[in-house]
């Protein structure tokens, strides 16, 4: 329950004079004394709740009687980007994932309870509006077991297709969603970073909660990332370039971290970047990639 739900009450005691104090509120909600402390204490530092402790009543008052207690709510596109946050959060498995993991948990509950992870650094996330809209869409659909209509585009060009989707998944820093087309063992998985438009169909389909083939979500070997040296248009402000960290950085070019090869060389050819100083082998991979892509445009020519 959240603790807002408990002030509120507190504060409709102190309102109808009753003088209620930690030990009210702990028999109130079946709570341990020293978190109905910690719930006054928010109220007097976070809420400015003029609380005085009367001792004659062993309970609290207001000292000023005009106070009231702020209107806390959350908007609709909030509450999107705290649930794409949360998903995010979930699957994320590298450094302090435990303490990511116990964030992820604490923004699906949307309370403001026990929300401080010490000094640890969390990492952030880039909340796309794009994405978050297909981010919305998809979960819609999956909850609906509707087919979607997806205009994709990677490397290998566009294409438009029907996709029974089944699942949300994050690995490496790149969102992904779980689906087939016709076969539900053909199961494949597209980036939303590489969805150009995607759009709910009438048409319904049928699946197994324990449809969706293992191995998407596991838990992958925690490795050491590939790090590119890249001279950027910019100086970055931030630890990140769109999501991935910078390692290092000396005037324009950037130390970047990546773990999956294909993911990044697609977010390459999406980004505005001025020169991939190493590693050679990525040069010579998108050199390779490049190069065919350009040989396909001369044939057609």
């Amino acid at each position: 329950m959240s603790n807002m739900h408990r002030i509120h009450w507190f504060d409709e005691q102190i309102r109808s004079g009753r003088f209620p104090n930690s030990g009210w509120l702990a028999r109130e909600f079946e709570i341990s004394r020293r978190q109905a402390q910690r719930d006054i204490e928010y109220m007097a530092i976070s809420l400015r709740a003029p609380l005085l402790y009367m001792a004659k009543y062993r309970g609290y008052c207001y000292e000023d009687q005009t106070y009231r207690l702020p209107h806390l709510y959350m908007t609709e596109e909030e509450q999107r980007v705290l649930k794409y946050l949360a998903h995010r959060y979930r699957h994320y498995n590298y450094e302090q994932s435990d303490a990511v993991n116990r964030v992820a948990h604490l923004l699906e509950r949307f309370t403001p309870e026990e929300q401080q992870t010490g000094n640890r650094q969390l990492p952030v996330f880039m909340a796309h509006p794009q994405q978050l809209q297909f981010f919305e869409i998809l979960s819609h659909a999956i909850t609906e077991t509707r087919k979607v209509h997806i205009h994709y585009r990677d490397h290998a060009g566009e294409r438009q297709f029907s996709w029974c989707p089944l699942k949300m998944v994050s690995q490496f820093n790149a969102d992904y969603v779980i689906g087939y087309e016709e076969d539900p063992v053909q199961q494949t998985a597209i980036r939303l970073e590489g969805i150009v438009h995607v759009w709910i169909m009438n048409e319904t389909f049928e699946y197994q909660v324990d449809g969706v083939l293992s191995g998407w979500e596991e838990a992958l070997p925690v490795r050491k990332p590939f790090v590119a040296e890249i001279r950027l248009k910019e100086v970055q402000q931030t630890e990140l370039w769109q999501g991935y960290r910078i390692r290092a950085k000396q005037d324009q070019i950037h130390w970047i971290e990546f773990y999956d090869m294909d993911a990044f060389m697609q977010h390459l050819f999406i980004s505005d970047w001025e020169e991939l100083l190493s590693p050679g082998w990525l040069r010579r991979k998108l050199e390779s990639r490049v190069g065919g892509m350009i040989g396909k445009l001369g044939m057609k020519e």
